[in-house]
């Protein structure tokens, strides 16, 4: 199946739930995250601000600002499509409204290094395969981060609700899988 058709069809789905589904399916998400081995040992992760019924995962933003996780968030550049740097988020006033409408660090505000590899990513996805792959907005933005080099014990975690599954796209050889996909009933680790 084509990946605009599906693409569309799941944007439908996404932008039809209730305010009361996103709440209930995000905070089952969160709470499993929240009990990842490799959420509780990360000391750098990359996290995403939700937009457009996405999986609200602002909790875990407020819990990395709390603990002693260094928190990245993604801003993108607006002179080269596709691409992002990831800026130090301290607080949520660090963040201001970017690209695509998307709260992204202020670039005067934080601190940008000239490269990230954290233990731990949270990638957003308007829909996954279960072998990891993914269907995003077409913009290919992370999977140029994730095809990067990283550090061993790297962990991507793709985040969507369970309607969100499917099988049968097309993958590209630039696609990046994500090692893990957490959804709202289970946990699907890529073989």
């Amino acid at each position: 199946m084509d990946k605009n058709v599906i693409r569309q069809r799941l944007l439908e789905l996404r932008s039809s739930l209730k305010e009361t589904a996103v709440h209930s399916a995000s905070r089952c998400i969160v709470e499993s995250l929240l009990g990842l081995e490799q959420w509780k040992n990360a000391g750098e992760v990359l996290l995403y601000w939700p937009i457009r019924n996405e999986v609200d995962i602002r909790p875990l933003l407020t819990e990395a600002l709390s603990s002693d996780k260094k928190l990245f968030m993604p801003c993108c550049r607006r002179d080269e499509p596709g691409i992002m740097d990831f800026g130090v988020v301290r607080a949520e006033k660090d963040l201001i409204s970017g690209s695509f409408g998307i709260k992204e660090p202020c670039r005067s505000r934080c601190e940008f290094p000239d490269a990230v590899s954290p233990d731990l990513i949270l990638v957003p996805g308007v829909g996954f395969d279960r072998n990891g792959f993914r269907i995003g907005f077409g913009g290919g933005y992370y999977d140029r981060f994730l095809a990067r080099p990283q550090k061993d014990g790297f962990l991507s975690v793709g985040i969507c609700y369970s309607f969100q599954i499917v099988d049968g796209f097309p993958h590209e050889p630039w696609d990046q899988p994500v090692e893990l996909i957490c959804t709202d009933k289970e946990l699907i680790w890529r073989n």
